[in-house]
């Protein structure tokens, strides 16, 4: 089992724009083939921020809209909040607050082996870095600048720094990035 920040990247290194937009991203159309549908398989857990849950509660899901979509999901979800937020039905979503080791090790029971996937955003996935618990990081980067937004990861990684396990170019625009989070020896 491994917990693996999995995410799409700017060039210069955003993963929403100074607006928590997508629609640079969205422009490409659906993902380039063979990444995501590989990934999900190996998937048992999913975490998120808050501001990530509620881009797909506004943006993908519509709640209570004529069309509203069901949660994209099969896996248990956890969504890191310190306030309140719409429950989307029959979407197996528990909203947490505070130390994500906890958690994590609720994650990890309900991954039953399989990997846990930080969706985002780079604060949260910074806290389970900070303490031991990220695994690799998967960055998708697309052949656009943003100027600024969202940082893919607001943390210095610098020693050990992460080691390259794979870089693949996927379609048009795109390469995806592997790393292992090496740990402090």
């Amino acid at each position: 089992m491994k917990t693996q920040y999995y995410t799409a990247s700017s060039l210069d290194g955003f993963i929403a724009d100074a607006d928590n937009s997508l629609e640079w991203l969205l422009q490409f159309g659906d993902p380039p083939e063979g990444g995501y549908e590989e990934f999900i398989r190996e998937v048992g857990a999913v975490a998120m921020g808050s501001t990530t849950y509620q881009w797909l509660l506004d943006n993908y899901i519509h709640l209570d809209q004529p069309d509203q979509k069901p949660w994209p999901y099969d896996q248990s979800a956890w969504v890191f909040t310190t306030g309140s937020l719409s429950a989307v039905p029959g979407a197996d979503i528990r909203f947490v607050r505070g130390d994500v080791r906890p958690v994590h090790q609720a994650m990890a029971e309900a991954a039953n082996g399989k990997n846990i996937w930080l969706i985002g955003g780079g604060e949260l996935v910074g806290q389970f870095h900070d303490h031991g618990l990220l695994d690799e990081l998967i960055v998708t980067i697309a052949s656009v600048t943003l100027g600024g937004g969202a940082p893919l990861l607001p943390r210095a990684i610098v020693s050990p720094p992460l080691k390259l396990i794979s870089a693949r170019a996927q379609g048009e625009g795109f390469v995806e990035l592997r790393y292992e989070v090496q740990k402090e020896r």
